[in-house]
């Protein structure tokens, strides 16, 4: 049984408030185009990743997924998420000029387990990105996040996404999950 069970009801409520408020901030920082501030809300060790999916069959289904270490999606660490973000601000992010428009959904925001000041989130996720006048995308999915406590609240210090697509049909994947 994790901490998080051994929490009282209005605890664990809190705790929960605590952290979706922080997942919906962080979203509408992203959504707003507020990648600066959503830069402060990462962890100096923050794990960014987005393995592929791939067809199986049900007898190999714990391989869908590729593995940490192996070919991604995403497997960025703060450096370069920061390279990302300044090549939006100095213009230098050809897929994103003009840029997108988005808005990430997120819900079903359970708390999987708490390690000293660290917890383990679980959500769901739409990401909808519209672009130019026909550019039009969709990604669901779900994130495993850690969220760490700092002075000023949360952290988040790791994000592994797993998309429910295992064809990418957009034509770049430059949107921030």
């Amino acid at each position: 049984m994790s901490a998080y069970q051994d929490l009282s009801l209005q605890e664990r409520m809190l705790l929960k408030f605590e952290a979706e408020e922080f997942l919906y901030y962080e979203a509408d920082l992203l959504d707003s185009r507020r990648f600066d501030e959503w830069l402060n809300l990462l962890a100096d060790d923050i794990h960014y990743w987005m393995p592929l999916r791939r067809t199986t069959q049900a007898k190999e289904v714990e391989k869908e997924f590729t593995v940490p270490g192996g070919m991604a999606l995403f497997d960025d660490d703060k450096t370069i998420l920061t390279m990302r973000i300044q090549r939006l601000a100095i213009g230098r992010a050809w897929a994103e000029d003009p840029p997108s428009r988005t808005r990430c959904l997120i819900s079903n925001v359970r708390i999987d387990s708490i390690d000293e000041d660290e917890l383990t989130v679980r959500s769901n996720f739409k990401l909808y990105r519209t672009r130019l006048n026909s550019e039009e995308d969709s990604w669901i999915g779900r994130r495993e996040d850690t969220l760490r406590r700092s002075e000023g609240g949360f952290l988040l210090c790791r994000r592994h996404l797993f998309l429910e697509q295992t064809v990418i049909l957009s034509q770049n994947l430059s949107s921030l999950f």
